[in-house]
């Protein structure tokens, strides 16, 4: 997919400098960045696994917030 993008003058001058000096263009410096970014915003999504709740009847309960907090931190 083609996009394009605004970059101020002196960041593109940085853009460009670092792609000379790792032997890359512009667009895979880029492209890198991106794909780092989102890497990191994949290994941040974590499951979140709660307590389970067991009664003595198989009912519903319904459970104040305080209740639910001091479960989940105590």
């Amino acid at each position: 997919m083609r996009t394009t993008i605004d970059i101020p003058d002196s960041l593109y001058k940085e853009l460009k400098s670092k792609a000379a000096i790792e032997g890359s263009s512009v667009k895979m410096v880029i492209l890198g960045s991106v794909e780092q970014i989102l890497a990191k915003s994949a290994t941040r999504r974590k499951r979140i696994k709660l307590p389970l709740i067991h009664g003595k009847e198989t009912r519903r309960i319904n459970p104040t917030n305080a209740e639910i907090e001091d479960l989940l931190f105590s």
